[in-house]
């Protein structure tokens, strides 16, 4: 089974997934832009029992256009978040791609918000978009 590695930018903070992730995502919303300081999110979901985490973490809440609310973890050393969790996606972690610093991590399949994403960003046209 593979196994991937992520981790902050200090390294305090990581996590450990095994298997391939259920689903590689994109969201072009102005607060996953805010937080991740680009104009797109890309994240990576595993079902939370294949996901080891080591280190402190400091959390953040946010609550969505839909209501419901998403609990980020980052590093209080360096301030990279690692990890996060969705109310209405119980049993499923998120991690960044960037987390992972492996630029043969597979593409994402689905991109939300397209509304909000910058006109000179292209995604593959074979993945599920939704504005």
């Amino acid at each position: 089974m593979t196994s991937r590695r992520g981790s902050c930018s200090c390294g305090q903070l990581s996590v450990v997934c095994e298997g391939d992730p259920v689903r590689v995502s994109v969201c072009h919303c102005l607060a996953c832009q805010q937080r991740t300081g680009s104009v797109f999110a890309a994240q990576a979901r595993w079902p939370s029992e294949r996901v080891r985490i080591a280190g402190r973490a400091t959390e953040w809440v946010r609550t969505g256009d839909s209501g419901s609310t998403a609990t980020f973890r980052f590093c209080p050393t360096c301030g990279a978040t690692v990890y996060y969790e969705i109310d209405d996606m119980p049993g499923l972690i998120a991690i960044p791609v960037g987390a992972f610093a492996d630029p043969g991590f597979p593409p994402p399949v689905f991109s939300v918000y397209e509304a909000r994403k910058h006109a000179w960003v292209q995604l593959p046209k074979h993945i599920d978009h939704m504005d």
